[in-house]
């Protein structure tokens, strides 16, 4: 069975009050801003929890934003792990750009991981091109899996390239539909070529190709409801993560509505 999470970075704009005029790192560096203080994080994280459980969802992709490791400390961790258990939000997996330029950053990350009990990184390290034996050897000492996930690739060859050997299974896709829409592919074309190596779904609809303008499922180019049949069909058990980002309105309703959608096609 599916696990089905909800991303953080879906409330990437939300400490701009879902304003983004400067596209997304404003939002990036407002929400690193905002959670980064120690004195304020029990309740700021907490707040955040407690949105993302009355929407329905059991499962959560704690973004960089929400637990970065340049900033989190012991203590920081700690009282995630704690608010996760009091929500009952279970970690799917670590998200974000840039899991860390070095080995001690990417190690940190793993240990944050392993605190939160994610079995997944879903994103992407510059030490795949520099150091990626480092990266195997950590992926397998704290027993993780690496998702890489597709922004500029424009095909699933592509991105294939940049997973190179799979390590054992140590190194995958997260398959980001919405960027192979934004890019003019066929989402689930996508997911059978990558089938493979899947590791994560992050399940995003985008508005039109060559725009990356996310949208409520079924309102967008992206073949959504294809997407989840193939994944039934080929047997595919890992987590699916609901993902949608917009600059300028909270996406609650509609990840709300995604989470029913979801279910409904994982289940007929």
């Amino acid at each position: 069975m599916n696990t089905i999470s909800f991303m953080s970075a879906n409330y990437f704009a939300r400490e701009v009050g879902y304003n983004v005029t400067e596209g997304w790192m404003q939002g990036d560096n407002a929400t690193n801003a905002y959670f980064s203080p120690l004195a304020t994080y029990a309740e700021r994280f907490g707040a955040l929890l407690t949105q993302i459980a009355n929407l329905g969802f059991e499962a959560v992709d704690i973004w960089s934003g929400h637990l970065n490791t340049r900033w989190a400390t012991d203590e920081h961790i700690r009282i995630a792990q704690e608010l996760l258990d009091r929500h009952h939000l279970k970690v799917v997996s670590l998200a974000t750009g840039n899991f860390g330029e070095t080995p001690a950053l990417f190690e940190r990350t793993c240990q944050i991981a392993v605190a939160l009990k994610a079995k997944i990184l879903g994103g992407g390290t510059p030490l795949m091109e520099t150091d990626r034996p480092a990266v195997v050897a950590l992926l397998n000492q704290y027993d993780l899996k690496l998702g890489l996930e597709n922004h500029p690739e424009k095909t699933p060859e592509a991105l294939l390239e940049c997973i190179g050997d799979p390590a054992g299974g140590r190194v995958g896709a997260a398959v980001d539909t919405g960027w192979f829409g934004t890019q003019g592919y066929d989402a689930a074309l996508a997911l059978e070529k990558l089938s493979p190596v899947l590791v994560h779904i992050h399940l995003k609809d985008v508005l039109e190709v060559g725009q990356h303008r996310t949208c409520r499922y079924g309102q967008g180019c992206v073949p959504i409801e294809r997407c989840v049949q193939f994944l039934r069909k080929s047997g595919y058990s890992g987590p699916i993560s609901v993902e949608h980002e917009p600059d300028h309105f909270n996406p609650d309703e509609d990840c709300k509505a995604d989470l029913g959608m979801l279910r409904a096609w994982l289940q007929n």
